[in-house]
């Protein structure tokens, strides 16, 4: 089955604000953030959603129930709510200051910032620092990272099956956080979009999912819109 998924990163949090490592640390939306939110919804607010999913955590939580509410034909009902969705978790990283995180992380490799890291060794490579420079060994390495972030896909894929077959299309909503898109892109975009660095809170990447394939083939990124 072809799925038009409706990829959404949350609105801004005081931890985006105050240039924090956000990861699995809960932050509330800020004022602006509940105004991403209400850009969203008015950007999706005629798209009918069979289903709806997003992170537990209470910032993408909060904007799709935002987005549903203001939605002509779904509800807050439709919303399945899923630690899979979450954004890669940094470990001892967490709260702490982004740039500062990333001098830990990457120094050691002769990279300074998180986009040194990308640029020499890859997205995968700041994940598997991550959880190298974690004294706890905590954060989630980019197996880790992966092996979540495709039970999510599963979850859709099965919850699919009770679909109604006549339908023409289905359009699923997920709700979720920076570094999973931008993982997400890196992975997908076989068709080149267009997408001017860090996808900006509140902001919609549209893909399509074909639950009849492998992982590794299933997800294509088909445009974004901030």
């Amino acid at each position: 089955m072809l799925l038009h998924l409706f990829l959404v990163r949350h609105g801004q949090t005081y931890f985006n604000r105050y240039n924090r490592m956000q990861g699995w640390s809960n932050s509330p939306l800020t004022n602006k953030g509940q105004q991403d939110a209400l850009h969203a919804a008015q950007a999706l607010h005629a798209i009918h959603f069979s289903a709806a999913y997003s992170s537990d955590m209470t910032r993408a939580e909060q904007t799709a129930s935002t987005i549903l509410r203001k939605n002509e034909t779904a509800s807050e009902n439709l919303l399945c709510v899923s630690p899979y969705f979450r954004e890669q978790f940094y470990g001892y990283f967490e709260g702490q200051d982004i740039n500062m995180s990333w001098y830990a992380v990457g120094a050691p490799h002769g990279a300074k910032t998180y986009q040194d890291i990308v640029n020499q060794y890859g997205l995968a490579a700041t994940k598997d620092f991550m959880k190298e420079a974690d004294p706890f060994h905590d954060a989630e390495n980019n197996h880790e990272y992966w092996e979540r972030i495709q039970q999510g896909f599963r979850l859709i894929a099965h919850d699919a099956q009770s679909f109604q077959q006549s339908d023409s299309e289905h359009n699923i909503l997920i709700v979720t956080h920076s570094n999973t898109l931008m993982n997400l892109i890196q992975r997908f975009n076989s068709k080149n979009v267009s997408i001017p660095g860090k996808p900006q809170n509140g902001s919609v990447i549209i893909a399509t999912f074909d639950t009849d394939k492998d992982f590794a083939h299933s997800i294509e990124i088909d445009s974004y819109t901030e």
